[in-house]
This record gives structure tokens, sequence and C-alpha cells, in this order.
């Protein structure tokens, strides 16, 4: 397993979408490209958006270097084949990875992979809408908090200067609050003399934690906000708080605008290692983001940015490290070290939020590369920590973060699941959007599909991928070891679903929906044989890592009284069939419980308490990281886990 984390590179033909040197870059023309013009033209529909590249770059990056969106979940290797755009002018000859993925009527009509389409010719290229927001969780489980942030604020009406009372402007400040011992910015300084004049002395002066950040004219002491951000690697999640009363103003959600470097940190490390440049883009992207949602948050609350006094972020170590500008390079390779557990202060301004411009930055502290501020937030979020019940707290995604414990001790690990369900290795895997399936029903007579959005089913998210496969193993069509089943046996166990099970090429599939004339199953929403290897290596994975655990705990797993699916995936996904297919324990289904998106409400808490926050910084001290990419009976277990439940 030592290797499972290291930034590989898939050198597949790839020409690597986020992670090659910008057109600034010496020496970007293919020395191998045919005579020609040194530049070509492209614009980009919609939006007629021109751009010059250098001749023979692909049509991803000729898009990425322009800040122009493409969807891409390998982050333009050529192994994800998302990367659809139709070449208007004049197509090339299709290459073998676009046969693979279009129609023999799409690739007439232009439609090429972006990662192998070179600019060769002035073109024109349709760019698909780039799903901006996914479907993710916004609430998750949490606690009550006794109301007390770190920012304050103090309506002052003090005393005119004269000739008799010469204190300063300052002084006159600082004494009328005497119960705190305060540092002062030198902004405020810059302007205080004018406020104070102008104000006729009547002013707020705001507080966050033992800084005097601001004094504003008047009395603005009802107005102070905080935003709690969820720095996803796929979804980022941001609310707006009102800090007077600690209810929540404002939410929203927004894919990560890092999504073209790929689905995943391995690909986003990977970038960082090949193309110095990438570092920069992909900070501006993650700052993008965070003033994205500010913004959004801000206008739907009715807030002045200015009014918004102090963030929380709440991201795993790789994201972080990004959003801060601090090379990821260390957390991809063995021994995976992060820069730092606890970051130095920071300000809002550092992460490129336009918010007060002295606002202060919660930014959570990770356990370990792989275990980062997230979930420490979401922890803090699910009292894991205070409870006296021993409780499995599972945050499943591409990277899996597992916790183990109760109120006296906790034990915390990673395990690489993969990208099966975020829809990245699947065959016809898609993001929770419109027209992604998320919930199949089966009985050996029919078969239900719920749809996000109500659309036409034009793909399978991760929690679709898992009910698919979990009424496949329930009626039989799937062996123990994850084999579709023979037609015949098929016809004998579930005569209605049979005629499903069929072969593109030489491989096996299961249709879901059929697109267009029924038979045609190589342009249908199917789920193929490979795809069900993909989510067992996921599930197996996961296993291994709750087992060691529970082994390193000297428990079994009837021990467990709780688990506790955290993340926006865990709040979709079947608790039932998370039993059945192994994710979790062999549980009572009452015991399994969707937690939601406890990292958002971790960043809450953080900002309407300063006890909790403490509390955050503790947990650092309280839980035992163990590593599973030393241990060498890890691949054994690994293998153990493959096989489905009976």
């Amino acid at each position: 397993m030592s290797g499972t984390r290291g930034a590989e590179v898939d050198r597949d033909g790839a020409r690597g979408g986020g992670a090659r040197p910008g057109p600034d870059v010496a020496g970007v023309t293919d020395p191998g490209a045919p005579a020609g013009p040194v530049r070509v033209d492209l614009v980009f529909e919609p939006g007629a958006r021109r751009v010059r590249v250098p001749h023979g770059v692909t049509m991803f990056d000729a898009a990425s270097w322009n800040g122009i969106a493409i969807d891409s979940t390998c982050g333009g290797h050529g192994t994800c084949k998302k990367c659809k755009v139709k070449v208007l002018d004049g197509p090339a000859e299709p290459s073998e990875l676009d046969v693979r993925a279009f129609t023999h009527e799409e690739l007439r009509g232009g439609w090429r992979l972006a990662c192998r389409a070179l600019a060769v010719t002035d073109a024109t290229v349709e760019v698909p809408p780039l799903v901006t927001r996914p479907k993710a969780a916004t609430v998750g489980v949490g606690r009550q908090v006794i109301l007390r942030p770190a920012v304050q604020k103090r309506y002052l009406e003090l005393a005119e200067p004269s000739l008799a009372d010469q204190a300063t402007d300052l002084e006159r400040v600082l004494a009328a609050m005497d119960d705190l011992e305060l540092r002062v910015d030198l902004p405020v300084l810059r302007s205080l003399g004018r406020v104070l004049r102008t104000a006729d002395y009547k002013v707020t002066a705001v507080v966050v934690d033992d800084v005097l950040i601001a004094v504003e004219p008047g009395d603005t002491s009802a107005r102070r906000f905080g935003i709690a951000y969820d720095l996803g690697t796929t979804t980022v999640v941001a609310t707006l708080l009102d800090l007077s009363t600690g209810t929540p103003v404002a939410v929203d959600s927004v894919l990560n605008a890092q999504q073209p470097f790929g689905a995943d940190v391995i690909t986003r490390i990977s970038a960082t290692m090949l193309d110095p440049a990438a570092l920069g883009r992909l900070t501006g992207l993650a700052q993008q983001t965070l003033v994205e949602l500010a913004a959004a948050v801000c206008e739907r609350g009715g807030a002045d940015p200015a009014e918004v006094y102090e963030v929380a972020l709440a991201g795993n170590a790789t994201m972080t490290h990004l959003a801060l500008g601090i090379d990821p390079e260390p957390l991809g390779v063995a021994p995976f070290i992060m820069s730092t557990r606890l970051y130095p202060e920071v300000l809002a301004a550092d992460l490129g939020i336009g918010v007060h411009p002295r606002a202060r930055a919660v930014v959570f502290p990770a356990f370990g590369a792989y275990v980062g501020g997230d979930i420490t937030a979401g922890l803090l979020a699910s009292g894991m920590d205070r409870d006296s019940r021993t409780r499995l707290f599972v945050d499943i995604g591409t990277n899996c973060e597992i916790v183990l414990g109760n109120d006296e001790w906790l034990l915390a690990t990673a395990a690489p699941a993969g990208p099966a369900f975020e829809g990245a290795a699947i065959r016809c895997g898609m993001r929770a959007a419109d027209g992604a399936i998320e919930v199949v029903t089966m009985t050996p007579d029919t078969l239900e599909l719920k749809v996000i959005g109500d659309a036409e089913p034009a793909g399978l998210c991760g929690s679709g991928l898992v009910d698919a496969v979990t009424g496949l193993v329930r009626m039989g069509l799937l062996d123990h070891s994850g084999r579709l089943i023979a037609e015949d046996e098929a016809a004998a166990r579930a005569p209605g679903l049979a005629d499903r099970l069929t072969m593109i090429g030489d491989e096996r599939v299961f249709v879901l929906h059929w697109l267009g004339q029924a038979g045609d199953a190589a342009h249908s929403v199917y789920l193929s044989q490979r795809d069900i290897r993909e989510l067992q290596f996921a599930k197996a994975a996961i296993a291994t890592g709750w087992q060691i655990l529970l082994e390193e705990a000297g428990l079994g797993a009837a021990d467990i009284q709780q688990v506790l699916l955290a993340g926006s995936f865990g709040s979709y996904l079947s608790p039932a069939n998370a039993i059945r297919l192994g994710l979790v324990p062999k549980l009572g289904v009452l015991r399994v419980v969707s937690a939601g998106n406890v990292a958002g409400e971790g960043a809450k808490m953080a900002l309407l308490s300063l006890r909790e926050r403490a509390a955050g910084l503790a947990l650092l001290e309280e839980v035992r990281y163990v590593e599973l990419s030393d241990r060498a009976d890890f691949n054994d277990r690994f293998v153990g886990q493959l096989a489905f439940p009976h």
C-alpha cells in the first residue's frame, strides 16, 4: 500500500491536462508539429471567448490556461473521457480514445475529447456547460453551543478631547474598554482620528479575540457576521452566520473551481509537481471559489461583506495547503508530511476573500496528511470525544477518513477508496447533478430509478452506484466474488431484469436505462463489470481501515454502538445498502446514521464559540493516528475484503 497515495501520473499516451506549462513557458510548441503558424486562434463558445495559443497544444490546455472550465476528473490525462467538446470548424481525425467515447454520428458532428484534440488550425470550439452546483449536503449533525464568538462589538460614546484632557485617540478608545487587554492593527490608527471626529466620538469598536480591528462611526453593534466554509475537493459549502444571534442567515455551495486539474487530491498534487506554475493557478482557483461563495451568501443574506469579521475554513490537508499557497508535494509522496498541523495567524485576505480587510480566518488543524481539518471539524460537531458510546465515524470519499472511539480514546486512519464514489472511475459515472441516477430500486421483475432534477437519466452518481450494485447482489445477479452471472441463471433468478444483462465489446454490463433504441447498450446508462470492481476496491479499502482500528482497540464490530456516515456522499447513501455491501460493520440499520456536512457544522461552531474552538485544538492531542501504508498486512487484509458479504 506504500504506493497508494504517491503522486503517480498516468502516462498512457496522455498529455496531462492541468499539469503542463502554460503558453508563456519556453519550448511549449511541439517540436514534432507540422510546419504552420506558430500560434492559432480559438474561439470558445458560448461567450465567443477568443484566445491565441501555441500550435499543437491540446484544446484542454488552451481552455485551462485561459480560465475556461472543461469538465474533467482525471486532470486531462486521458483516463476519464469526460472532457467532451464540439469542434465546429473541420475537426481533425478522431483519436482511438475518441472512437471509444463517441458514436459515429457524434464523431461526424465534431465531438472530440479536449485532452486529445490538438489546436493546429484556427477553430471554434463549443464547450458544454460545467455543472457548477452539484447536489451537496449543506447541513449536518451538530451540537448546541454557548454563544461566545471571538467577534465582539462595543458601542462607545467618548468624551471629546480638550486642553484639560489630552489623552490620545487610541487611549480614549481603549480606556472605554478597560476590561479587555487589546492589541491594535496599524490600519485602525491610520483612520482612527478621522472616524472619531466625523462621528462626534460616537463609535463602535470591533474586536476579534484580543485585537482591535476597526472603529466604525455610529452604532453598528447589531451587525456582525462570519462565514463558515467546508472546503471540499469536489464541492465547497459556505454558510453566513449572524454572530449576534448564532443563527445561519444564508448558505450556498459550488463546484470547487480546481476541478479541471482532476477529481482527487493526488492529481492536483501531481500537477504542482509537473509544473511549477500550477501551484499558483490552483491557489487562485481555490480562492476564486471562496470569493464567489462569500459574495453569494452575503447578497442572499443582506449583509455587507465589510460586516464579515471572521471566517472559518475546514478542509483536508491538500485543499488547505493549496488555498494558502503552500507547496503540497510532500503530502503526495512517502512519508506523507504536512508543512504544519497548526497554522499561524491568518487573515481572510490571505485567502483572497473580499470581506472586512482585517477579518481573521480560523483554519482547522489536521491530524495527518490524509486526516485533515475537515475531520477535526467533523469530530468537533459530532462530539466524538464527549460521548461514552463507542462510535465509528466514516467520511466516505476518494480518500476515506475513519475515526473510532469514545470520550476516553480516539483512533483515526485514512483509507485510499479511489474516485468511484465521485463517479470519476465509472464508465457512465457523473457528479450528483441533474440527470444523475441517485437511487436504484430492484425487484426480480422491476427496476425503478430516481434521477436528480427529474430529468432524463444521463449517468450514475455515487449513491446510485451503491444502490445498483446492492440490488444486483440482493437479486443474485452478482455472485459473492462480484462477477455478473450468466444469462440463463439470470433468467431464472430475476426474469424481469435478465434482458438488461448484455455485452459491450468483450465486457459484461447491466443496463440501467436505455437511451434511444432498446438494445443499443453501448449508448445507454449502464453498469459494467469494471465499474463493479472499482466499487469492490473502494469498499475493501474502507472495510480494511475500520477493521484495523477495531483490532488496535481490542474490540469487535458488535462493540460499535453507532456509525456516523459523514460528508455529502454519506448524506445520500442508504445505510441499509452500506451495511449489505460491507462498507460499514454489520449492525442494526438504526445504528447507522447519515451525519451530513459535519465539517461545515464544526466550522460554524468555531465561529460561534471560543470554547468549541479550543475544544477543536484539543482534539489534536486526543486522537492517535494509525498509518495504514506502512502495514505489511494491509494488502492481504484488503484482498480478504473484496468479496461481497453473503
